[in-house]
């Protein structure tokens, strides 16, 4: 396997293995994709990347991280999604979309303003929802512990939400269980504290991603894969661990989820994370070997021959860029010059490959 080589996941085959990760732009009113999503991702899709994700797309509107992120929640936000979904598909790429509930990460203000929590009066919500009533730290809202009805309505509303990508014409479904959002926080004992069928053991703590997973299931085609991203580990002794991600990889697998996201880290301040080169890439490595599933690796992958290199030495299926892709949204387009590996620019821009 190499960077350019095509990727099968499920009836799909991305043209390589280059992806562009989520990451949140702050740029919406009431959930509405902008013309800055259109242009946003759409250029990703330019500088042939193989697959476009928007940001975390929240499923519910209390969900938002901040008041101006992107949201799923109704019908209306169905034809400016369809929109950026239908330029990038013109650019021979495919479009997916991160479903998302912030939990008690919710109604922070956008990260030039602060990121503190944004007062009812300001735009912001009360209450910000979770599996126990604590809070990220002193600056967040002590959220209101969830009872299983506001369980039951959140796994319903991930089901809504695919149905609306998939009227979008998105092609793959990320669930987003990492960085200490909901369904991260369900999964640490060092967030869930709760003694019922949600909390405890580890069969209990992973229930809600399991029921999220078949919910998506149940509208989402069994033509279209459907990823996930999780945190593999919480760098707290007492926290989520690389050998539960494993575990967690297992049990979804034959839920229909078909790729693993292997992030790190997010759900408590103050940890200590190694963060370098490739930081990542071993919790990818680790969960592809032990769980048996595909994966991808992100964090600081920042040259051709860092992201080819974890390709070939399979540590992961796909790689997945950020800040990087940022830098340089032809970042594909370079990287395949550099690898010395064809890739077709786009008609408009065929003198820049000469």
């Amino acid at each position: 396997m190499h960077l350019f080589e095509p990727f099968q996941t499920r009836d799909l085959t991305l043209k390589h293995r280059v992806v562009v990760s989520p990451m949140c732009q702050y740029s919406s009113q009431d959930g509405f994709a902008s013309d800055w999503h259109l242009v946003q991702l759409g250029r990703f899709a330019v500088g042939g990347a193989a697959l476009v994700f928007t940001e975390a797309n929240a499923v519910l509107p209390e969900g938002r991280i901040s008041p101006s992120d992107l949201g799923i929640w109704k019908d209306e936000h169905i034809e400016p999604l369809a929109r950026i979904v239908r330029f990038i598909k013109s650019q021979n790429a495919y479009a997916g979309t991160q479903l998302a509930h912030a939990g008690r990460k919710a109604s922070t203000a956008e990260p030039w303003n602060g990121g503190n929590a944004v007062d009812p009066k300001d735009g912001g919500w009360r209450p910000v929802y979770a599996p126990s009533a604590l809070a990220f730290n002193e600056n967040y809202v002590v959220p209101t512990a969830l009872d299983k009805a506001g369980i039951h309505k959140i796994v319903q509303a991930f089901g809504a939400a695919a149905q609306r990508a998939l009227t979008a014409g998105f092609e793959v479904i990320e669930l987003h269980s990492a960085h200490g959002y909901l369904l991260h926080e369900f999964l640490s004992p060092l967030s869930n504290q709760r003694n019922d069928e949600y909390g405890g053991t580890f069969e209990n703590r992973t229930r809600i991603v399991r029921e999220v997973v078949e919910s998506v299931r149940k509208v989402w085609p069994e033509r279209l894969p459907l990823w996930m991203r999780i945190s593999a580990t919480d760098y707290h002794p007492n926290g989520w661990t690389p050998e539960e991600s494993v575990d967690l990889a297992k049990s979804v697998k034959p839920l229909g989820v078909d790729l693993i996201d292997s992030s790190s880290g997010g759900l408590i301040p103050g940890v200590k994370i190694p963060v370098g080169p490739g930081y990542q890439v071993p919790f990818a490595d680790k969960i592809r070997r032990d769980a048996g599933i595909p994966n991808g690796s992100v964090g600081m992958i920042t040259s051709p021959a860092q992201a080819d290199q974890i390709i070939r030495n399979g540590n992961a299926d796909v790689v997945l860029l950020a800040r990087e892709i940022l830098r340089n949204p032809n970042w594909p387009l370079s990287a395949a010059r550099k690898l010395k590996q064809k890739i077709a620019w786009p008609k408009q821009h065929q003198r820049a490959d000469d």
